[in-house]
């Protein structure tokens, strides 16, 4: 997408700030994933892309978890009068009526507007977005999850379309790859909602099944201390076995490709798998804050899994 000059809005070309403002406010949370966005070292037209499809999961998770930039830019920009701004379900319909005008008119959203050419260039389709909305539009109603299975079909919405548009700006897609792909998808998400489980709870949402919270005697009101006790940690233990146990079912994925697409594929995988490191040497006590891998062990599991070791 063309940056807009000085003074420009990047929706209108007319002047208003805010557009620029909440186009880099949502892009610049790239650096803080546990995973590579773009790295550097992909060609520069699939960064372009990938950032063009991060912009967009980013801004619908942050919809649909309130955390929106203050000032309500992005409301005005989709549309959304001030009274209603706070409403998530209003924000999604309207995310989800400019994603639509990605396909066929003129989004007014700046991260829709990058997004659109992608969409052209890639041929890519709607699905996998409405998927990612769809999954937001879940969190305002659903906020336990059963058992392990209703959590995969979350999943499903929730994360393995990212994994999808990957493979799709690519080139790669394929079934089998597909079907890898989703099993590392999968397990990022269940491994950021373990390292997530204070925040989540602050939001009234638990993603841990009830049916495991259940077997490993672990209540609610467990979750809200400062620290986690023996249950918790043994849930929490069982949850990120479950979710290696997915990634070593995806990792094969990285060694069907080739060149800079296997460096970024590893890149994911090694993401998932350091933070289960992290999560592990906290000794599974999430509660305090979520545990975080240095670089060290990012690229000391990039290496395992270029290997093909893990």
């Amino acid at each position: 997408m063309r940056r807009p000059r000085p003074g420009q809005s990047a929706v209108t070309g007319t002047g208003t700030p805010h557009a620029g403002d909440a186009e880099r406010g949502t892009l610049g949370k790239a650096a803080a994933e546990n995973f590579p966005v773009a790295p550097f070292f992909v060609p520069r037209a699939w960064r372009t892309d990938l950032m063009a499809v991060y912009g967009f999961a980013r801004l619908v998770d942050d919809i649909g978890d309130g955390d929106l930039a203050p000032g309500g830019a992005d409301a005005r920009l989709l549309g959304v009068p001030p009274e209603a701004a706070e409403d998530r379900t209003v924000l999604l319909d309207a995310f989800e009526a400019d994603l639509h005008r990605v396909f066929d008119s003129t989004p007014r959203h700046p991260l829709l507007r990058r997004l659109q050419p992608t969409v052209r260039r890639r041929s890519l389709t709607p699905e996998p977005f409405l998927g990612l909305i769809a999954a937001n539009r879940q969190d305002q109603l659903v906020a336990r999850y059963e058992t392990y299975d209703d959590l995969l079909a979350y999943c499903e919405l929730s994360a393995n379309p990212v994994g999808r548009l990957v493979l799709a700006v690519t080139g790669t897609a394929t079934p089998e790859r597909i079907r890898r792909s989703d099993a590392v998808c999968t397990a990022l998400q269940i491994v950021e909602h373990l390292q997530d489980v204070a925040e989540d709870l602050g939001r009234d949402r638990i993603y841990l099944p009830a049916a495991d919270m259940k077997r490993f005697h672990v209540q609610e009101a467990d979750l809200a201390a400062k620290t986690a006790g023996a249950s918790v940690r043994a849930l929490v233990a069982y949850e990120a076995e479950r979710a290696q146990n997915l990634l070593n079912e995806g990792t094969p994925l990285v060694g069907s490709v080739h060149g800079r697409l296997k460096l970024l594929l590893a890149g994911f995988v090694a993401g998932g798998r350091a933070a289960i490191h992290a999560i592990a040497a906290a000794e599974y006590d999430v509660l305090p804050g979520p545990p975080k891998p240095g670089k060290l062990q990012m690229l000391r599991e990039a290496g395992v899994t270029l290997r093909g070791e893990g």
